[in-house]
């Protein structure tokens, strides 16, 4: 459950303490992520617009992938019950098929991201593990508030099963995944398609994912001015996603997925999560959630790091891929 590479300290500058026995100063940080903090611009999900264009021009800094080995075309789903058509993006081994297919979620808080935002993620999920990437562009908050986004995602699944003789796939060889908020959506359509009788799935890839809307575990108390994401900033999203006032409502199990009472029936896990995140714990309370019910989980925790401390071009961010292209590839063979 845990990855054990010995972490070399790393002195970082002192920041108000952000809880019982943490401070900045006290965490130890892996070099080859320590020296990027004071570099990790701010997205403010309480800013939507804001946040939206700091991510653009990050994207824009963004080397592109080399997309040689794949067919890429653009797509749009029916929306749900009548709701705007849903744009996804198909990544197409040029490899002989067919494949394997995996609906990729991206991040955001709910707020952010496109097709662009992990387009070299897919990329590197479709060349890598050889499968058929549908990348989905759901409808974000606060305009369009919790479930349009869910659903959204759960009509590209739908989308996705039916037509996975043109797109393909392998009939049953299904997987959802996302990060962060994307983790949230992969997790909710899970429960969504095990309710509702929908596509059956081989997989739920889940990187440093959102949760618990409750924010109550250990982590998320004491990490209050963490590098990428904190629990400000988490109390901040659910409160665009879920609006204001959701404290005092009932939140969906596929707005929030730790709100689930049985686990059970669902697809097996597959779970990154950070040492230094505030979603730290609701993601492996999860997994052993899972566990429990008996649903297979793979449980990633990787320490001396931070929220999407994967994404940032480092060597680090590479063996975290190839983990998780290991997990696809698994998932599709059985």
């Amino acid at each position: 459950m845990s990855e054990t590479t010995a972490i070399r300290p790393v002195t970082v500058p002192a920041q108000p303490a952000s809880g019982p026995g943490d401070s900045a100063s006290q965490r130890s940080y892996r070099p080859e992520l320590a020296e990027l903090i004071a570099d990790i611009p701010l997205l403010d999900v309480g800013d939507p617009a804001g946040a939206r264009r700091t991510l653009k021009g990050l994207e824009a800094q963004w080397p592109p992938p080399d997309t040689s080995a794949l067919v890429i075309t653009e797509h749009t789903v029916p929306g749900p019950d009548g709701a705007p058509d849903v744009p996804v993006r198909v990544y197409t081994p040029k490899t002989p098929g067919p494949h394997g297919g995996l609906l990729w979620f991206h991040g955001g808080g709910f707020v952010m991201g496109d097709l662009e935002t992990e387009h070299s993620q897919c990329v590197r999920f479709a060349t890598d593990a050889d499968c058929v990437v549908v990348s989905v562009q759901y409808r974000l908050a606060p305009e369009n508030p919790f479930p349009a986004g869910v659903e959204d995602c759960y009509s590209a699944l739908e989308w996705t099963a039916k037509n996975t003789g043109d797109l393909g796939i392998v009939p049953g060889r299904l997987a959802v995944a996302g990060c962060s908020a994307g983790g949230a959506l992969a997790a909710g359509v899970s429960l969504m398609a095990r309710d509702r009788s929908g596509p059956g799935l081989v997989l739920q890839l889940l990187t440093y994912p959102v949760i618990d809307d409750r924010m109550d575990t250990p982590s998320a108390r004491r990490f209050q001015d963490t590098p990428v994401w904190s629990t400000p900033q988490s109390k901040k999203m659910w409160r665009q996603y879920l609006g204001e006032g959701h404290e005092e409502r009932e939140t969906s199990p596929y707005a929030a997925p730790g709100r689930a009472r049985d686990l059970s029936g669902l697809p097996p896990a597959h779970i990154v999560t950070a040492e230094f995140d505030p979603l730290r714990d609701e993601g492996i309370g999860y997994g052993l959630r899972l566990l429990r019910a008996g649903v297979p989980a793979g449980i990633n925790q990787w320490a001396g790091t931070f929220h999407i401390f994967d994404s940032f071009g480092t060597p680090l961010g590479d063996r975290v891929m190839v983990d998780l292209v290991e997990a696809l590839r698994n998932a599709f063979a059985d």
